[in-house]
């Protein structure tokens, strides 16, 4: 007894594979597009990454000008007399007889 195949059975048999790898490329293509780590993705890291360098630089900045201030207050090199001067007038809340005081509105 010989079975011969339906239409459709040979049809499927057929477009089987083609359909499965079609499937596979098109789930690859999307997700190289659109997916977590895309070329949309991408753009979006690479713009997110250039504000992060700017805040590093501005905190690195920052972070040089505290140094320079520690580095003239360090008591081994012998602190800078100005700034010593300054900073304990800030905190003591005191000023020299010979200077004038302007007040800034907040």
């Amino acid at each position: 007894m010989s079975r011969t195949a339906s239409p459709i059975q040979t049809l499927l048999r057929r477009a089987g594979l083609p359909a499965a790898a079609l499937i596979a490329m098109g789930f690859f293509g999307y997700n190289a597009v659109l997916g977590p780590t895309g070329v949309v993705a991408a753009k979006e890291f690479k713009t997110e990454l250039q504000q992060e360098q700017l805040k590093y630089a501005a905190l690195d900045k920052k972070r040089a000008e505290l140094k320079n201030r520690v580095d003239l207050l360090d008591a081994k090199r012998g602190a800078d007399p100005d700034l010593v001067d300054e900073l304990a007038r800030k905190q003591l809340n005191v000023v020299r007889p010979d200077e004038v005081i302007i007040p800034l509105k907040k």
